[in-house]
């Protein structure tokens, strides 16, 4: 089945940001000041032309970065929701799917190798973590998409990230996508975060490539669809962070309408 155009691929702890991913590579970064914090969002989606009444198969890359103006440890990002445009899609019907048990407790490697055929998407984050009476270090990983299936109309996907120095452990966030009817909107995510490293660690930068072709009953398919019938792409959403502050935010990015 299809579903509206899911941007919020994005993203293990940092994937779950990606508002304004559906940004053209050519446009500027969006930025967004909420007290002390800094969030920048950019991102492409290739081919740009598209037709204007038909959803083709596209691959979208988003980047996304966390900081604060005082340059003190950013509070942890704990959920992000986002309405999308109507005019997208996510095919997985044909797909084979992944489960969040297949993923949890387990590193990079292993990740993948139990679920190699339903990756829908690869980038990288960096994730600081600051203990109590100590300085903060940076934990890199790379962030892994998984196609979780449809169920009970809400299409699921996993992003995966491994910590693995000086702290180990898998941060599994859950992507939950159902269709609205709000004017231009026809989606809404709810990516859900889990406390990493005991709650003292936060997602401070990201970058993810989304997108594949798969062959389901003998034809090819993609797995992101968009269609650009005006010349332009709308997101909105808002992301909740551990101290109670909520950012929110709107982009608007271009595409060439053809046919």
């Amino acid at each position: 089945m299809q579903r509206g155009f899911t941007l919020v691929l994005a993203l293990a702890a940092a994937a779950a940001i990606a508002v304004a991913g559906i940004a053209a590579a050519a446009e500027k970064p969006t930025v967004i000041k909420v007290g002390n914090l800094i969030l920048t969002f950019n991102g492409g989606f290739s081919p740009k032309a598209l037709p204007k009444a038909k959803r083709v198969g596209i691959t979208l890359n988003v980047s996304g970065k966390i900081e604060t103006k005082d340059k003190t440890h950013p509070p942890a990002l704990t959920e992000f929701i986002l309405e999308a445009d109507k005019n997208g899609a996510i095919n997985s019907r044909g797909l084979p799917v992944c489960t969040s048990g297949k993923l949890q407790a387990q590193d990079t490697p292993h990740a993948v190798a139990a679920c190699p055929t339903a990756i829908v998407g690869e980038g990288k984050t960096d994730i600081e973590v600051e203990f109590p009476e100590s300085p903060p270090f940076i934990a890199h990983s790379k962030l892994v998409a998984f196609n979780g299936g449809v169920s009970g109309g809400k299409t699921t996907i996993f992003l995966h990230a491994y910590l693995s120095s000086p702290v180990s452990a898998a941060v599994v966030t859950t992507v939950k996508v159902s269709t609205i009817h709000k004017g231009r909107f026809g989606l809404k995510s709810i990516a859900t975060v889990p406390k990493i490293a005991g709650g003292y660690g936060s997602a401070i930068s990201f970058s993810l490539k989304l997108g594949r072709t798969f062959t389901y009953k003998g034809k090819k398919q993609n797995y992101l669809l968009l269609q650009c019938p005006d010349g332009k792409i709308l997101a909105q959403g808002t992301a909740k962070f551990s101290d109670g502050v909520e950012a929110s935010g709107g982009v608007v990015r271009t595409c060439t309408p053809k046919g």
